[in-house]
């Protein structure tokens, strides 16, 4: 999207991959960090009016053994103050835009509504979030703007992948009680969001990109469902059945949070997929 946009792009990461098609990677000079040694190739700050921070273990790639929930943390913690060194001495980068979680407000069931001044939850994830911001707010000099993502949908894998694979071979159905509810969010518009965050100057702190519309699990359920034209009859899976397979990492998904977007809303931002179904309508049929 940067590219797009007319932006010059550099990829900054653990090898000179930078995951794009041929003809679009070749357009991208790559540098490489190493994050666990402190060493980043300082040519790919050169340059650079803002970074787009958004590495980390993914927290759902694996069962969450100590070692995995330990990997979880430090790669974040690690990455962001290796950037916050490096930039103390070169103060050209004008804005820093991290990628942070929903999972700093805690989960669980409940009504209540996260907005950005809320108070952060106490479980693991949410001590991660709290802990990879800290090192995000210690960058100086340099507008700072952490984006608290939801559950992002996208055709090309995570949330949405994994839901709509059982539901296509007919034995789909919603996870634990169904009620807990889902702050989710289109891929387009969460790039939309850092696409803004880089561009407007007036944003700095933190903002949760989330759609405007929450769900619960049930209704995300039944919408992938209605979207790929597929019934669902079996009962929800019960939660000692997750919790069986994937261990605590099942938290995850058995318990939710309602989170508000008005904030970035206020900041000017609009979806362009604010509906449910109409984002799901996009994301299956250009799968």
């Amino acid at each position: 999207m940067l590219l797009y946009q007319g932006h010059e792009v550099s990829h900054l990461g653990r090898s000179k991959k930078t995951g794009l098609p041929a003809e679009q990677a070749a357009k991208i000079p790559s540098f490489i960090w190493d994050v666990d040694r402190g060493i980043i190739d300082e040519e790919a700050l050169v340059g650079a009016d803002a970074i787009v921070h958004l590495a980390g273990a993914g927290v759902a790639d694996q069962r969450w053994t100590e070692k995995r929930k330990l990997d979880i943390l430090e790669s974040r913690i690690k990455s962001t103050a290796l950037l916050a060194r490096y930039l103390g001495k070169n103060q050209y980068v004008k804005a820093v835009v991290s990628a942070s979680a929903i999972g700093y407000y805690g989960f669980g069931l409940t009504n209540k509504e996260f907005t950005e001044v809320s108070l952060p939850g106490s479980d693991f994830l949410a001590e991660v979030v709290k802990a990879w911001e800290a090192e995000a707010d210690k960058i100086q000099h340099t507008r700072v703007v952490k984006l608290r993502i939801g559950i992002v949908l996208s055709e090309k894998g995570g949330a949405l992948k994994e839901m709509a694979r059982p539901i296509r071979w007919g034995v789909g159905s919603s996870l634990g009680t169904g009620a807990q509810y889902m702050s989710w969010i289109h891929l387009d518009d969460l790039c939309s969001m850092f696409m803004k965050a880089v561009e407007d100057n007036s944003m700095h702190g933190a903002y949760n990109a989330t759609g405007p519309y929450v769900v619960t699990n049930q209704e995300l359920t039944r919408a992938i469902a209605s979207a790929l034209h597929k019934p669902l009859w079996l009962p929800p899976v019960p939660a000692f059945v997750l919790k069986s397979i994937v261990g605590e990492m099942a938290d995850i998904v058995l318990n939710g949070s309602i989170v508000s977007s008005k904030k970035i809303q206020q900041a000017g931002f609009q979806f362009q997929f604010p509906d449910l179904n109409q984002a799901l309508t996009n994301l299956l049929e250009r799968k």
